[in-house]
């Protein structure tokens, strides 16, 4: 390398909204290590995951308790075959759900135990929005600012999700989601969209997940995150001894990944790659970013396309900055 120089990656994984029928399945088909993660995980949670994220039907697949376990399952399949491209990421970083499959990306916990973690978060967010109903939408157009301010002035709604700027996500009662989204048109905002969601989560009205969750987090022994975790909960590196904690705020509080991307940004990474169904993260992150580069892998001809990228992004590292 040209006086050291060498592109800064991280590995990113979606969360719930990105499952798809057919998701993981040419991975699978194409790569040993990828099915390997589907049958463990299933055998670990009693599910069969393959069938549900091969063949859905997407009424199943959109189950909550379903979804995480699948989802997560999916990301790591796919994670396994791009580790036989030989391609390593400086961070790994995951919105929401997706920070157990960026979990099992560092090592911190096995494949099969991230996926056994998020069913069981699957089924105590399921339980905790059976208990206290609510409802999701995303404010598009508004400054963040703007709609911390509608939350404040009405009661039981509170920010879910920095997704980029412009977007935000709002969580809580469905009267006063319904309240919010007729304020916030006035207020300048572009579009809202109520989400179809089956509850309100990352906010107070499901903290009855983090109590059932709680125990079973308490079982776990994490290991030193390698490459380096970043958290969507507190937009920080976490070690080990943070993790329990930052994964049972993380069912009440707002997933901040406008600002965890930002922060991988100053900490110098300059490509994000996507891994896993769908390519909403790789959205979100050229609006927060434009000079980040991001791309996604859910489908082995991704891997080509990957290759290509990161071999472009290190000739243009490796040249000297006025040639740039």
């Amino acid at each position: 390398m040209v006086g050291g120089a060498r592109v800064k990656l991280a590995f990113c994984f979606p969360g719930q909204g990105s499952q798809e029928v057919g998701m993981g399945r040419a991975f699978a088909a194409a790569f040993p290590e990828a099915r390997t993660v589907y049958d463990e995980a299933s055998e670990a949670v009693g599910l069969d995951l393959a069938r549900v994220s091969f063949e859905g039907p997407i009424e199943e697949l959109t189950r909550t308790e379903i979804q995480q376990p699948a989802l997560v399952a999916t990301s790591l399949a796919c994670l396994r075959a791009v580790a036989t491209a030989g391609v390593e990421a400086d961070y790994v970083i995951g919105h929401s759900v997706g920070e157990y499959s960026a979990l099992g990306a560092a090592g911190v916990v096995s494949d099969r135990e991230a996926v056994t973690l998020v069913h069981a978060r699957g089924q105590a967010t399921a339980a905790a929005a059976l208990e206290h109903p609510g409802a999701m939408a995303a404010i598009l157009g508004l400054e963040d600012e703007a709609v911390e301010a509608l939350c404040a002035d009405i009661e039981g709604v509170w920010p879910a999700n920095y997704n980029c700027p412009g977007q935000l996500v709002v969580s809580g009662e469905n009267a006063a989601v319904d309240q919010l989204i007729e304020a916030a048109g006035p207020q300048g905002a572009r579009r809202t969209v109520r989400l179809p969601i089956s509850g309100a989560f990352h906010s107070p009205l499901v903290a009855g997940a983090a109590e059932r969750l709680a125990p079973v987090l308490d079982g776990v022994s994490w290991k030193e995150p390698s490459p380096p975790f970043m958290s969507t909960v507190t937009a920080a590196l976490e070690p080990a001894s943070r993790i329990r904690h930052v994964l049972i705020d993380q069912l009440t509080a707002p997933v901040r990944f406008t600002q965890a991307v930002g922060e991988l940004v100053r900490l110098g990474t300059t490509t994000f790659v996507e891994i896993g169904p769908g390519q909403v993260l790789s959205g979100l992150i050229r609006r927060i970013d434009r000079s980040a580069k991001a791309l996604s892998v859910e489908k082995p001809e991704d891997l080509g396309k990957l290759e290509e990228v990161l071999s472009a992004a290190q000739r243009l590292a490796q040249r000297p900055p006025a040639a740039r």
